[in-house]
């Protein structure tokens, strides 16, 4: 059997501290399936005096991650700090630079920093693995850049974010406000104290350019992703989505077109018959369409100690047993630069919610202003009853009418330009009392499943 494979473990968060006792707990079974011991020899982090809850006397001890990167007595560094600069940009350069293979959980880091990373990587012949960063305990990493090595991947999209999908399932099964559902997820630990990140999307975004690059082939651009996160969801977008036979879900999803690669994040209407609809709670799921395969979903969760550090140590096992691949699997020369797609019809249509002055000729204004648009309505509805939750407190007397009343609109395929414009011609015809809602739907059901 060869030397034990060293490894230092920078950062001891929740991740940081399962990684240690995942080792522990299960060094021989890994030591039989990669044919090499794997050994934690140093940890480090800021304060030696935090209860993690492992015992740490066994390690080398670094207040220093960077003196630990350059420390000859690792093989790989596990960089679990986080963030896209300052001490995990530093750590994991040096480590690489030094020969040492690293495994990150960082997506935001090499979301910016991935094909500057990727090529030091190469050029110093060590892997640079990153499963932990991308829905947690699911592995698509692995899934994209080898088991699919014989398709061409037209389209990868998901639930990548356990906190917003949790805020969402619980406005449904509640009837709770977003505010409301946002405070209950802090306090289960679901949600940061400040959770910009995850319900504007940002988190999402940051995971969605590293699937496209691995799905695609071409370089990350994270800067080209359309980008809209949760915050003015509210329950009647929920209440009427689910009487459509929809579920609302933040996605982000990335596809191939003739003329480029199209990324966004935002909320999405998906059939209630889909694979996708039904994961609730902090679960992800990524779908992933391609030529050969069709389609395939993978669930599981993704975030929590346990479940990215069962990720880790998959990354880790490759490298001990000799697994060295390019970091976004294929060489970085050799990725295509990013092209972004023109815009194009949405097929799915969308979903409008108004709320109208009760006056005739109302409904008339807003299918003219659509027309105008060359958009086609499928369905317009009006609802006789708002939630009480968003009754506007508005003076009506100037219009010498009763109260508004929502109205909902679904239309068949268009751009979004188009959308946006007539619904600014709509304001400008005074009928309207608050901001219109626009959601994208998603009226493909998944074909296929396999759980992971």
């Amino acid at each position: 059997m060869q030397d034990a494979l060293r490894l230092g473990v920078a950062g001891l968060g929740t991740v940081g501290a399962s990684v240690l006792r995942l080792v522990e707990e299960h060094g021989k079974h890994l030591a039989a399936r990669c044919r090499r011991p794997i050994e934690v020899v140093a940890v480090a982090a800021r304060d030696r005096s935090r209860d993690r809850g492992v015992d740490l006397s066994g390690y080398a001890w670094y207040d220093d991650a960077l003196t630990l990167s350059h420390s000859n007595s690792i093989d790989v560094l596990v960089e679990l700090i986080g963030g896209e600069n300052g001490p995990a940009l530093a750590v994991v350069r040096a480590a690489l630079s030094s020969g040492k293979h690293v495994v990150t959980a960082n997506k935001a880091l090499l979301a910016k920093r991935g094909m500057d990373l990727a090529k030091l990587a190469e050029d110093n012949g060590v892997s640079l693995n990153f499963e932990a960063a991308i829905a947690g305990g699911i592995p698509i990493v692995k899934t994209l850049r080898e088991s699919l090595s014989g398709n061409a991947v037209t389209r990868v999209s998901g639930i990548l974010n356990g906190t917003c999908n949790y805020i969402l399932t619980w406005m449904e099964r509640e009837g709770l406000s977003f505010e409301e559902c946002l405070k209950e997820a802090q306090r289960l630990g679901y949600a940061e104290a400040d959770p910009t990140l995850d319900i504007e999307g940002n988190d999402t975004a940051h995971k969605l350019a590293l699937l496209t690059s691995l799905a695609f082939g071409c370089q990350t651009d994270v800067e080209s992703i359309y980008l809209e996160g949760i915050t003015e969801i509210t329950t009647a977008d929920i209440e009427a989505a689910d009487e459509l036979g929809y579920r609302i879900k933040l996605l982000g999803i990335a596809q191939r077109t003739d003329t480029g690669i199209e990324q966004r994040v935002h909320p999405t209407m998906v059939p209630k018959s889909s694979a996708i609809a039904r994961i609730d709670g902090v679960l992800n799921a990524v779908a992933v369409e391609a030529d050969y395969l069709g389609e395939v979903v993978l669930v599981g969760p993704g975030a929590g100690g346990n479940a990215t550090a069962s990720s880790v140590i998959a990354d880790i096992a490759d490298i001990a047993r000799g697994d060295i691949m390019p970091t976004m699997g294929r060489p970085v020369e050799d990725l295509e630069p990013y092209t972004r797609a023109r815009m194009r019809r949405h097929e799915g249509g969308y979903f409008i919610r108004l709320s109208i002055y009760d006056r005739p000729g109302a409904f008339a204004t807003i299918a003219r202003c659509m027309a105008e648009k060359n958009i086609s309505l499928e369905s317009i509805v009006q609802r006789r009853r708002a939630p009480k939750s968003e009754a506007p407190e508005l003076s009506l007397d100037a219009l010498h009418v009763t109260s508004p009343q929502p109205v909902i609109m679904i239309t068949y395929e268009t751009t979004e330009a188009d959308i946006k414009a007539a619904l600014e011609a709509i304001r400008c015809e005074n009928v309207l009392v608050g901001q219109p809602r626009m959601i994208r739907i998603e009226r493909k059901p998944d074909a296929g499943t396999a759980q992971g």
